[in-house]
């Protein structure tokens, strides 16, 4: 067989151009500020950007990045281990920690190579139990672990599978606290009192909270409180953080464990000296105006809220990550390209990055009521439309 040849995303767009739906990395000429594309020649609505707090086009996060630029270059020329080591890493590790209430962090090129660095955890003897909804990151890190991996669908089946887990290796609990494609929340709570009941050690992926929830913006373990139970956190500075990297927070020990012993750590480029200035000063925001955090999740709850009354379905999902299902990719995508056309550009998503055809929609801060407006307004032409024409 063609290694080639395989199955994967190049097929859901096969059928997405068999019905003239181009939705696949369509290239943006300009963005602006105010959360709006120009995509051939027209501007359009950028209804699906995981920029949360709309700082990647912050004046003060362009400063700092650039500032750093003319301070270190463009980029280090090694690892981190090595002769990549910048005093701004240091400054953000040290700032991310106590942001994310841990003892130690290290920062990555990559929300994804963070979480590959989980692989290094898992010996032979060892089992990782990982919750079935997980990021393809963590899929792929406990993929190139030594250990043995057990799927969980909820916290009974976890249960189940942790009592009949074989004593003598280590025990792994991994997962988003937010998941990535439909915006539901993981039971933080539950998960830590089986870690602890069970004697597993606890990792979180707090790609898609971490700046947006929490007293301090810190995610969602902050708000309840259950920082100082988890032995690992991870996340992305590509979400909230309106930069690039990841990040990867616990206990000194466990940190440094890490940065000697991850792959993805130890052999890949430390992270660009202006991504990490915009990090930092991402940061600074992010403890500063609280209310940024406030008009994502307001603006998250009026889309809801509007798409329900509508009669779409966005359940299970309380975050600002909005999904409508839809029977298959050819429904998905005609409706896709009716908003793209109306001037709303959303995620048209499916298999293999989720179970079954959806668009995933999400605003910034920098959107305001009328962009709600306008989506919904959108979303209920093209439906009657399409509806009409069915």
């Amino acid at each position: 067989m063609d290694p080639f040849a395989k199955p994967g995303l190049h097929q859901a767009e096969a059928i997405l151009q068999a019905h003239g739906v181009d939705a696949y990395f369509r290239s943006a000429a300009e963005r602006t500020g105010d959360s709006h594309v120009v995509i051939d020649g027209r501007k359009v609505l950028m209804a699906g950007s995981g920029d949360y707090l709309g700082l990647s086009t912050h004046p003060r996060v362009i400063e700092a990045a650039v500032a750093a630029v003319r301070r270190f270059g463009t980029g280090v020329g090694g690892s981190r281990a090595l002769n990549g080591t910048l005093d701004l890493h240091r400054e953000l590790e040290g700032r991310l920690a106590a942001f994310l209430g841990q003892e130690a962090a290290a920062v990555t090129g990559s929300g994804f190579q963070a979480n590959l660095a989980l692989s290094a955890l898992l010996g032979r003897d060892d089992i990782a139990f990982t919750d079935a909804r997980n990021h393809a990151s963590l899929i792929d890190a406990v993929r190139l672990g030594w250990g043995k991996v057990r799927s969980y669908r909820d916290l009974a089946h976890l249960r189940e599978r942790l009592a009949a887990a074989p004593s003598g290796g280590g025990r792994l609990i991994i997962t988003d606290s937010v998941f990535s494609m439909e915006g539901d929340v993981a039971d933080l709570r539950g998960l830590v009192a089986l870690a602890e009941e069970y004697d597993a050690k606890l990792v979180i992926d707090a790609a898609h909270d971490m700046g947006v929830f929490g007293p301090d913006g810190g995610g969602l373990a902050t708000s309840y409180g259950l920082e100082g139970r988890i032995d690992l956190i991870t996340g992305a500075l590509s979400k909230a953080f309106g930069s690039v990297g990841g990040v990867l927070a616990g206990s000194a020990d466990n940190i440094r464990y890490l940065d000697h012993n991850a792959r993805s750590v130890l052999f890949s480029t430390a992270l660009p000296p202006a991504s990490a200035a915009a990090a930092l000063a991402a940061l600074e925001i992010i403890l500063a105006e609280p209310e940024r955090r406030a008009r994502t999740l307001d603006l998250a709850g009026a889309l809801h809220s509007g798409l329900r009354e509508l009669g779409y379905d966005t359940r299970p999902s309380t975050t600002p990550i909005i999904p409508v299902r839809f029977a298959d990719m050819a429904a998905a995508g005609a409706f896709w390209a009716g908003l793209f056309e109306a001037g709303v550009f959303t995620n048209l998503v499916g298999p293999p990055a989720s179970a079954g055809a959806m668009l995933r929609l999400s605003l910034t801060a920098n959107h305001d009521d009328a962009d709600v407006t306008t989506v919904l307004e959108a979303v209920s032409a093209v439906g009657h439309r399409l509806h009409s024409n069915g």
